[in-house]
Formats: C-alpha cells, structure tokens, sequence
C-alpha cells in the first residue's frame, strides 16, 4: 500500500498523540513498554467508535519516541525541571502534560525532526487534550524551552 505525504504526516501527528497516551497509561497503570506498544499497535490505531474513527498511527514514529522516552526519561525530565519555573517541578505537573513533555522531549534528544515542528505538533496534541484551557500555550513556553536546550543550533 502507498501512502501519500500527507497521509504520511497525518500518521505521525497521530503517533505523537498516541505516544502521550501511551506513556501516561505507562506510568498511570505500570504497564511495560512492550505491553503498551503491543496494545496501541494492535487495537487504538485505526480503532473504529460508532460515530468516528482513530487515525492510523505510524508504528516507527509511535515505537521511537516511547522508547526514547523510557530511555532517556531522566535527561528530559530534568530538561522539563530547567522549563519550568520553581514552584511548580515536574511531579506536580498534570500527569497528562508529564507524559506529553517526555514524548516530545524524546523527539528533540533522538529524532531529526525539526524543533519548531516538533513544538507545533506537540502543542497541537495539548490542545486536543485541553480543547478550552491555558494548557496549549503553557506547553508551547516549555517546549521552547526544551528545544533550546536540547538543540540550540536550530534557532
């Protein structure tokens, strides 16, 4: 099966979006890495409701950025810390917004995306989490943060 570029870019937003996920259902319920991936992989991409139906997801992208997350949580998590001000350290962040900044942190340590692009998805992903709170701009000042730490020569 071909799949067209944009088709292609939509599967990877959608693997962003289920990487969060993912790693928050991770942490929420202790489930390995292979569990989850196997279950994502298996059942919520393409996963059709009675009225809609889920997005594809592109199983390289979803599978590099968990792994990258696991992997390398201790550098991102204190990448997040550095982001964040003071008095609010990252276990006290929304655990939903944890499993989002670890994702994208892994995309900015480990993967060759741009990190404007990776901001702009990712922040994408928090407004489809939080459709009517602050969350989106919040996530896009931490991020751009991450991102200049992380990869300084981009900017």
């Amino acid at each position: 099966m071909t799949v067209s570029n944009n088709q292609l870019r939509k599967m990877k937003s959608a693997s962003r979006l289920f990487a969060v996920q993912a790693l928050f259902q991770m942490e929420a319920a202790g489930q390995t890495v292979e569990s989850v991936v196997e279950e994502f992989e298996t059942f919520r991409f393409g996963e059709i409701f009675e009225d809609w139906e889920m997005q594809e997801g592109e199983p390289d992208v979803f599978r590099n950025l968990i792994d990258g997350a696991v992997e390398n949580q201790a550098k991102i998590d204190q990448m997040t810390d550095r982001a964040l001000v003071a008095k609010w350290p990252l276990g006290r962040i929304d655990p939903t917004l944890r499993a989002l900044f670890r994702a994208a942190g892994s995309e900015f340590v480990a993967a060759e995306t741009p990190p404007k692009v990776v901001i702009v998805e990712f922040v994408q992903v928090a407004e489809a989490f939080f459709p009517e709170g602050k969350e989106p701009k919040f996530v896009n000042a931490v991020l751009d943060h991450m991102a200049r730490e992380a990869r300084p020569d981009a900017f």
